[in-house]
């Protein structure tokens, strides 16, 4: 496949003194720091504040919405760096750095590095009423892929990411070069097995008060898990009060504890990437982004059915202690048998946070 040069950028924009310049100048173009002022939708945007967690050699770039169409998408954030063929790397749930804060020092002297924050996550837009079902977040992968016009593209998506990387790949087979899917989360149960605490905590999030479009969240937790040991805080709380008000409250242990399920090495939780989770997720709008996102994790299990229109080379990674059980990996072998498959012996659902070395060996080592 023939491969075209990244699209030329811009020079950095000199931030007017005047507010209603700075608005104006924020169309989807390149800001000198971090994206502020109101969105094209015309809803409150919340993308005022950068990463805690820098990422030297990369700029911070704004991509909005391509038509009318994108208008309940919002502006997206996105770190560009490097240098050579094109990377896209695509986060799990909530913010980019758990896939790409360590990784992309390890791999931008080879490629020119694209990490998306998907709608509504990391430091992209928060549209109140948007989509998060599957469909959506992947229509924001395609679209940073024609809008940029990226081709002969290396797509590395981590859990939920590696999903979305995988069905962005089956919708354009001529943008992408390969696909490297790390733990898919394309399999019921999920978040659930990490922990009891972790089942508590997400069935609380989608209990009474999820709203609509979120119907399907029982069956991407199994029989009995939405809504389980939840009579009592829901007594407490009040009717249609238990989802927004456990989606709003995350205590530092609580959180610590439920990511650290996800890992072998419970040690590669550092401070500063927690740190960077509550505070996103204290964005303005967030808990019912979190809500959602969680309430269409049965779309991510449907999209398993396009897993085979990929036509790109794919390689699985998966960690011998992820979430997803030996069934699941092995009945995506099975699907796909023309793929690669990697075990990581030790490591967990979060491989790019706990061992970027393995993502950035075999991203390295592709020619």
């Amino acid at each position: 496949m023939a491969h075209r040069s990244t699209p030329r950028r811009a020079g950095r924009s000199r931030l007017p003194g005047d507010l209603d310049a700075l608005k104006r100048k924020i169309d989807g173009r390149r800001v000198d720091g971090t994206a502020v002022g109101p969105s094209a939708s015309g809803c409150a945007t919340h993308l005022a504040f950068p990463s805690t967690i820098p990422t030297p050699g990369t700029t911070t770039d704004v991509l909005g919405p391509a038509g009318p169409g994108d208008l309940r998408r919002g502006r997206l954030r996105h770190l560009t760096g490097g240098t050579g063929s094109p990377l896209v790397l695509l986060h799990t749930v909530r913010t980019r750095p758990t896939t790409s804060a360590s990784l992309i020092p390890l791999v931008r002297d080879r490629y020119t590095v694209y990490a998306l924050d998907l709608p509504g996550m990391g430091h992209s837009e928060i549209v109140p009423g948007a989509s998060y079902d599957e469909p959506a977040m992947r229509a924001a992968v395609t679209s940073l892929l024609t809008q940029l016009d990226l081709y002969d593209v290396t797509i590395l998506g981590e859990s939920m990411g590696a999903v979305l990387a995988l069905t962005a790949a089956a919708e354009l087979p001529d943008r992408v070069r390969r696909v490297i899917a790390i733990n898919p989360y394309d399999y019921a149960g999920g978040i659930a097995r990490s922990s009891l605490l972790a089942r508590f905590i997400v069935a609380g999030v989608l209990a009474p008060g999820v709203g609509a479009g979120m119907r399907g969240g029982r069956d991407a937790w199994g029989p009995g898990c939405v809504g389980a040991g939840m009579r009592g805080v829901q007594d407490a709380w009040g009717p249609g009060c238990v989802g927004p008000r456990i989606a709003a409250v995350e205590p530092r242990p609580i959180m610590c504890a439920v990511l650290r399920g996800g890992l072998g090495d419970r040690s590669a939780l550092r401070d500063d990437y927690l740190d960077e989770l509550l505070r996103v997720g204290r964005r303005p709008g967030y808990p019912a982004v979190a809500r959602a996102v969680y309430g269409n994790l049965p779309s991510l299990i449907e999209a398993r059915s396009r897993h085979t229109e990929v036509t790109a080379p794919i390689h699985l990674v998966y960690g011998n202690k992820d979430w997803s059980r030996p069934t699941d990996r092995r009945a995506n072998k099975e699907l796909l048998p023309a793929a690669e498959f990697t075990e990581i012996a030790g490591a967990g659902h979060f491989i790019a946070l706990e061992r970027p070395d393995v993502p950035a060996d075999l991203l390295n080592s592709l020619t």
